[in-house]
């Protein structure tokens, strides 16, 4: 099955820390210097819904966010262009700009190092129900895919899978890593 509008969501360390309005003008300024491969347009700040999708950093091939959906803060990529090649081709793509954007992120003075990835958890899922409704059938299909491409990407860390059970949520799974992950080694096997 081919995925499309694959989406990464990296948590925070310590979600209390942040403040969402100070994302505001780091974003307003990835896009003044466009920092991503995409192109960025605009912001949105959605920090008043509650489990929301907080500030969104608008760009037309993807968005970026600093998102709270499920009452999880971290930072999400989502892939709304569709791209060419394989699965893991648009997997690794994802995973990438999540991981790129981490660093670039952690490593902004203005945030006074106040955002901090866990390094541990993430979320992979398919935004497109039409495409990927989630079931078990589904996730029973491309669990090989999944833990080959985790395998790669991860190297010589151990982890678990949790594929979502609920037919209401986004069809993806939960990665959880045995050990905190190095973002220079993963970045480069996923290149």
């Amino acid at each position: 099955m081919e995925l499309q509008h694959i989406n990464v969501k990296l948590y925070l360390r310590d979600p209390q820390a942040v403040k969402l309005e100070v994302l505001v003008p780091v974003f307003h300024e990835w896009i003044q210097n466009q920092v991503c491969q995409e192109l960025l347009i605009d912001v949105a700040d959605y920090r008043h819904v509650h489990a929301g999708p907080g500030v969104v950093l608008v760009g037309h091939q993807a968005d970026y966010s600093v998102d709270n959906t499920d009452n999880r803060l971290g930072i999400r990529y989502n892939r709304k262009a569709a791209l060419e090649g394989s699965n893991r081709d648009r997997f690794s793509q994802a995973l990438r700009a999540a991981l790129q954007a981490c660093r670039r992120l952690e490593s902004d003075e203005k945030l006074g190092g106040a955002l901090r990835f866990n390094r541990r958890d993430l979320k992979l899922f398919v935004n497109d129900r039409m495409l990927a409704p989630n079931s078990g059938r589904l996730a029973d299909s491309v669990q090989a895919e999944f833990r080959d491409f985790f395998t790669g990407a991860f190297g010589d860390s151990e982890f678990e899978m949790k594929f979502q059970s609920d037919p209401r949520s986004l069809f993806g799974v939960e990665v959880r890593s045995a050990k905190p992950l190095e973002l220079d080694g993963v970045l480069a096997r996923l290149t």
